[in-house]
């Protein structure tokens, strides 16, 4: 087994990885690949179920919109599961940051790692 496939917070960073990345650049189809085709999706809007929500959700998001995140917590659920909790936070060029907890579910699929479940909760 290689590292990547051993260490669920190294499974983690790379997948969310990709997605800051897509998320900084404003690629919506980018950030959408990161997801598995039937994954749950819960932004601070009402979720969605798929790649295509995904999408709409991230083309809406303002230009300048970038990712900070940080891992919490991370569990190995399965050879093909990674559980991960996280701070996000979410900064814009013309307000204030928002800061969340994100929880997430990564898959291992038949074109690697993908985020399942997503899940925002605001902080207080």
């Amino acid at each position: 087994m290689d590292t990547m496939t051993d260490n669920g917070e190294a499974v983690l960073r790379d997948v969310l990885d990709r997605w800051k990345t897509a998320v900084d650049a404003h690629e919506p189809q980018q950030v959408a690949a990161q997801f598995t085709e039937d994954a749950i999706f819960q932004g601070l809007h009402p979720y969605s179920t798929g790649r295509p929500g995904v999408a709409a959700y991230y083309d809406a998001q303002p230009l300048g919109l970038a990712a900070a995140y940080r891992i919490l917590e991370t569990r190995r659920l399965s050879e093909d599961l990674v559980l991960g909790y996280l701070a996000v936070d979410f900064s814009f060029t013309d307000r204030s940051t928002l800061a969340v907890n994100l929880g997430v579910l990564v898959r291992r699929t038949a074109d690697g790692w993908r985020i399942a479940h997503y899940q925002v909760s605001r902080l207080a």
